[in-house]
């Protein structure tokens, strides 16, 4: 090992003896370092321009994404005020409904919803199917287990609030009742 090193350091004394007497090799030595150091600075310079689309790729897809979802928080309110709508529609007996003036009432009620129904469905809002569907965790939350005979353990036999979800993006989860063997 020590024999190598002294050999290296002789052959480096040699070269340095020779690059002073001979301005060619020198000049050589020189072209050869601004040349690496062209090729590092086109590395840089290829490495920064593939960042920069990178980034750029990545905010163009975080605005694509924000823009579409930009609704969301509204939606989920709307969501809210369409479950009033819909218990108070399901509370309305049928004498009530028989009245003509509290018909006429009705009606302006299922108007409205089904108008929330409509502006919904144009900005990508839908309803999440639950009933007879085997439990899904990324869009149904099981509220309770019922022993079912006939059902499958794991599907959905009792919906109890409806889910919602934005496009392919989940606004509120299905609560759900799932079938579960007779004891």
């Amino acid at each position: 090992m020590i024999e190598n090193e002294k050999l290296h350091d002789e052959a480096e004394e040699i070269r340095h003896e020779t690059a002073e007497g001979a301005p060619e090799l020198a000049e050589h030595d020189r072209v050869a370092e601004l040349e690496q150091q062209l090729e590092d600075a086109k590395a840089k310079m290829l490495y920064a321009a593939a960042e920069t689309q990178n980034v750029r790729r990545r905010l163009e897809q975080e605005l694509q994404q924000a823009t579409s979802y930009a609704a969301a928080g509204f939606a989920r309110d709307m969501i809210a005020i369409k479950d009033h709508l819909d218990r108070a529609l399901a509370a309305v007996g049928e004498e009530l409904r028989a009245d003509k003036l509290a018909s006429q009432f009705l009606a302006g009620i299922e108007a409205t919803s089904r108008e929330l129904e409509s502006a919904f469905a144009r900005h990508g809002v839908s309803r999440i199917g639950a009933k007879g569907e085997k439990l899904d965790p990324h869009r149904h939350q099981a509220m309770v287990e019922i022993p079912h005979p006939e059902a499958e353990p794991g599907t959905i036999i009792e919906e109890m609030q409806p889910g919602y979800m934005m496009k392919d993006r989940l606004l509120r989860p299905a609560l759900v009742g799932v079938a579960k063997k007779p004891d």
